[in-house]
């Protein structure tokens, strides 16, 4: 069996910059109330004409992924696209970047475990390379939350959050078993399903019936988050998964070089940061300058990290998410 290694990657924001006052220009929020609850001080969201959406970004994302891995469209044999928002209800963003790089018929699976996407995501291609089924698996987390929230004091909770912006990775075999993801960890707890959820419009509840409701009742087709409850169980979750690989591997906290978590809320990442008690050079955070952008979290803090000479060969890094569904899960990887 082949080990999987990321051979490049890529990552890509619009550049229209939110800021939280710009926000509090539009509903009853202000900067001090956003970052001492989330840590977030902008994000970028698509503009209407600037030619972005979910599978576009993806596949800028995607074209840097490949120039670094010095690894040509055309030899890519799968591809893994994780998203919560897609362009379409259906077909996936995957085929559109198919379309999009002008690659061969390949495979496009399309991932939907939301701030967990990336790592399912990056497991799926893991496991198609260590097979030997495929040698170039892209994969890419792209979101465009701003399309879809509730920009008035309604929604405020949740609508300041989020930002648009995509990352991809590419993988490719790794003969040497000792280097590249060495194990990756998946979970889920669907009794939780609804504590972080966008209920509509679905084959539950279409278009017709939401129409029909009280406007001033809570609107299905926006976005719900209990942020306490969600918050205590990421904390917990994300403890849990980063042991599971520490362990699986014969490694302790004291080995981690790196820890990528995913962006979800500074106030996660300081509290996991404490529980393994690293320091601020082995913990990566930007969510002060993108917000959450779920799937695409981990890959722009990844390829940022790596970017800034971060993460060197021959570090032990972690990739670890939690999110809606609820699912989480780890990676490690020997860089």
């Amino acid at each position: 069996m082949y080990n999987s290694k990321i051979a490049g990657l890529g990552a890509y924001v619009p550049e229209n910059i939110v800021t939280n006052d710009d926000l509090a220009k539009r509903m009853d929020t202000n900067d001090a109330w956003i970052q001492e609850r989330t840590g977030i001080k902008e994000r970028r969201h698509i503009e209407k004409g600037d030619g972005n959406s979910t599978a576009t970004m993806g596949a800028k994302a995607a074209k840097i992924a490949l120039e670094r891995a010095k690894i040509d469209a055309a030899d890519i044999d799968l591809i893994v696209f994780a998203t919560l928002s897609p362009d379409y209800y259906f077909p996936g963003c995957g085929v559109q970047v198919q379309e999009l790089l002008d690659m061969p018929t390949v495979p496009a699976l399309d991932v939907r475990n939301q701030c967990t996407g990336f790592i399912y995501a990056l497991s799926t291609a893991d496991q198609f390379i260590k097979t030997g089924m495929y040698k170039n698996v892209l994969v890419i987390g792209s979101e465009n939350h701003s399309g879809g929230l509730d920009f008035t004091t309604r929604g405020r909770n949740v609508s300041v959050i989020f930002g648009d912006g995509a990352g991809a990775a590419v993988l490719t075999r790794e003969e040497d078993n000792s280097k590249g993801i060495l194990s990756t960890h998946l979970h889920s707890e669907g009794k939780h399903a609804l504590e972080l959820a966008l209920r509509g419009p679905s084959t539950m509840e279409w278009v017709p019936e939401i129409m029909e409701k009280d406007p001033q009742e809570d609107i299905p087709y926006y976005p719900y988050m209990n942020g306490q409850f969600v918050f205590k169980n990421a904390v917990q979750r994300f403890a849990e998964v980063v042991n599971e690989g520490l362990e699986k591997n014969g490694l302790t906290a004291k080995d981690i070089d790196m820890l990528i978590p995913h962006q979800a809320n500074l106030r996660i990442s300081q509290f996991v940061q404490k529980q393994f008690k690293l320091s601020d050079d082995q913990i990566y955070n930007n969510i002060e300058r993108y917000g959450n952008t779920t799937a695409a979290s981990i890959p722009i803090a990844l390829t940022e990290a790596w970017e800034k000479g971060k993460i060197k060969e021959g570090d032990n890094l972690i990739l670890a998410a939690f999110g809606s569904g609820f699912t989480w899960g780890s990676a490690v990887i020997k860089w």
